[in-house]
């Protein structure tokens, strides 16, 4: 299998800094808030907003603190099944894994919004701005997660099944890729398409957007994804954690473009009064 060939071929280390090891998932995390950031700028001109760079970089800032923080926490929250009780200094061990996206959006979302308030920034048209490039960002570390041989999917017969080491004899959907594709390529696609328009569409509209196409896409994948296996499935065995974790932001997503439409706000970046 062609697939299962490149996997064996990969090495999770990327390159090495004297004795420290510099990993594809860490710098899928970095490459991923710089094209975010180089994203967020080139909107903001494009929309014509009264943003500066000092701006920008602020509440990129604490983006990037609130996806790390925030990611951790949920991870040791909705995933950690109490195991973090018994050894609490194990949850600063980030170089063993263990990360969630929606802990990690919720923390992006309370970061930004923080820093928005207190520059007096609108926070609808910066949330807006910061999802654009987010999904760059999904992509590059959903791919360290195929390259780590990690959340994989369930048996398959399919010819691009990979056969990971930690799977056992068994060819895999690799759903680290399926997601890779769907919540961060064609999603990228889809909102730089959106973004292009000018003037903007309303406050609101590519959060929503962002919001009900990851949650939709995560639920499906999560059908042929492997759940974690200290939490295996939930409510009678068919449902994962995941998923019921994205089905509010389906919710969210429905509710927000609904407003965006009926409101029509511009998106307004300089300093309200």
């Amino acid at each position: 299998m062609f697939l299962d060939d490149l996997y064996h071929s990969l090495n999770p280390i990327a390159f090495w800094v004297g004795p420290f090891a510099v990993r594809w998932y860490g710098l899928g995390y970095l490459v991923g808030f710089i094209a975010a950031g180089v994203l967020m700028t080139r909107n903001a001109r494009r929309w014509k907003l009264d943003l500066t760079t000092e701006d920008i970089l602020d509440v990129l800032t604490a983006i990037c603190f609130g996806v790390i923080v925030g990611g951790r926490v949920g991870y040791v929250v909705f995933y950690g099944a109490g195991a973090y009780l018994k050894d609490p200094l194990s949850i600063f061990a980030l170089n063993q894994g263990g990360m969630s996206f929606h802990g990690g959006l919720v923390g992006a979302i309370l970061g930004g919004s923080i820093v928005c308030w207190r520059k007096r920034l609108h926070v609808l048209t910066l949330t807006d701005l910061g999802v654009c490039g987010a999904p760059v960002g999904i992509f590059l570390v959903r791919c360290a997660n195929f390259v780590n041989g990690e959340l994989w999917g369930k048996e398959t017969d399919l010819p691009w099944g990979v056969m990971f080491p930690t799977g056992g004899e068994v060819y895999r959907h690799p759903s680290q890729l399926y997601e890779a594709v769907l919540e961060g390529l064609v999603m990228f696609l889809l909102l730089w398409a959106l973004a292009r328009k000018v003037p903007p569409r309303p406050q609101g509209t590519f959060v929503g957007v962002f919001l009900l196409w990851y949650g939709v896409c995560r639920i499906l994948i999560e059908f042929v994804r492997v759940p974690d296996a200290q939490l295996g499935y939930l409510f009678g065995g068919f449902v994962t954690m995941g998923q019921v974790l994205s089905l509010p932001l389906v919710v969210a997503g429905i509710a927000l473009l609904a407003w965006a439409h009926k409101t029509a706000l511009p998106q307004v970046g300089h300093r309200y009064d």
